[in-house]
């Protein structure tokens, strides 16, 4: 995204004017190959730009005026947060009822056992778990 030669980069010029005024400043130049090489900065690299050059005497206020506004022109990201963990399955009430009916009644009945166990460590229950489960509560009753 390079910008044509006839218009004036005041980017480039104020990069220029810091590394003048900075020659050490290893944040100054990566700035600078980075500008020189995609045609451009993150609105955060701008702002630090800005924060250098505005503690230069020398340089025109015009052109810091039009980092200014050229860093509130760009828009500003926000990161969202971590979404809440849900669980992967979900008890059901009814499930934990009616086994607790069924163990009321026999508590020593295997298949309700396991069922239960199943249950208790959030495990999903099948399709034939389900038809055993509705089973024993029709022969309970």
């Amino acid at each position: 995204m390079h910008q044509p030669k006839d218009r004036l980069d005041i980017i480039n010029e104020v990069l220029e004017e810091c590394i003048q005024a900075y020659p050490l400043s290893s944040f100054i130049i990566s700035l600078y190959k980075q500008y020189l090489q995609r045609g451009s900065l993150s609105k955060k690299q701008l702002q630090g730009l800005y924060g250098k050059a505005s503690k230069i005497e020398h340089l025109p206020p015009g052109k810091l005026a039009t980092i200014e506004a050229i860093i509130k022109r760009m828009p500003t990201r926000y990161k969202s947060g971590l979404p809440e963990p849900k669980p992967l399955f979900e008890k059901e009430e009814i499930i934990g009822k009616t086994i607790t009916e069924i163990l009321a009644k026999f508590p020593k009945h295997k298949g309700a056992l396991f069922l239960k166990a199943k249950y208790e460590n959030n495990e999903p229950l099948s399709q034939s778990d389900m038809a055993d489960l509705k089973r024993f509560h029709q022969l309970l009753k």
